[in-house]
């Protein structure tokens, strides 16, 4: 069967939280993933009978089917595809259930897109060796801004022979912007990519982490970081 798009690896998403489910897409496509996302576990396992995919994303409280009962499903199917679970329990019994159905990874809520980004990678790389490497070479790129030099792998901003070393916050942050140059990106989706939530306070901690990165860019005057009438941010380059 022939994949949608050959370049870029299928993951079906299978999550019925609304806005975490759209976020997760919007943030896995900005990675060069192709998307699928279904609302709820017979949806998922329609989507899986038809589609052709590399691997699945599934939540494990859903309704009309949950993630243990599609999750035993797509086994009878496909015995070898990787299978990440996303839940908001950490009860042990639920782990040792979802390895006894042949998962991969468990991932507890709340986490961060960039965690999930990963293990992800992780995943892939260990179960598809023969998938060519160009598919991941997002993940080493390097980013030219301005007079910068920006390496988001090894969390590394330099400018000339300064190099800057970025926390984990300030690189997923920066990779965001650099990603949706000259574009909005807004508060909400910042939040919730970077910091797994969108809560007032953790919105004043992200302001800081923004000032930080503008500092840190200020010997480029073609180089802005600008709010956008309260709803988010926009990195410019001239």
């Amino acid at each position: 069967m022939s994949m949608k798009n050959p370049k870029k690896p299928s993951i079906l998403l299978v999550e019925d939280d609304a806005n975490l489910s759209m976020v997760l897409q919007d943030y896995l496509e900005m990675l060069n993933y192709e998307i699928t996302l279904c609302r709820n576990g017979k949806e998922g396992l329609n989507a899986f009978r038809t589609g052709d995919f590399h691997m699945c994303i599934l939540d494990i409280m859903m309704p009309v089917m949950d993630g243990f009962m599609l999750a035993e499903e797509i086994r009878k199917i496909n015995d070898t595809i990787p299978i990440v679970f996303l839940t908001a329990k950490s009860l042990k019994e639920d782990r040792i259930k979802g390895f006894r159905l042949g998962c991969d990874d468990y991932i507890s809520k709340p986490f961060s897109t960039e965690e999930l980004s990963l293990r992800i990678q992780a995943i892939l790389k260990r179960c598809m060796a023969n998938y060519p490497a160009e598919n991941f070479k997002e993940a080493d790129k390097i980013y030219q801004l301005g007079q910068y030099h920006y390496d988001p792998k090894n969390m590394i901003l330099r400018l000339g022979a300064d190099e800057k070393i970025l926390t984990r916050k300030e690189n997923a942050l920066l990779k965001l912007l650099v990603e949706n140059k000259n574009q909005l990106l807004t508060r909400e989706v910042a939040l919730k990519s970077v910091w797994g939530d969108d809560d007032y306070f953790i919105g004043r901690s992200m302001d800081v982490f923004i000032a930080k990165l503008r500092k840190y860019l200020r010997e480029d005057p073609e180089i802005s970081i600008t709010n956008v009438h309260g709803t988010g941010f926009k990195l410019e380059m001239k």
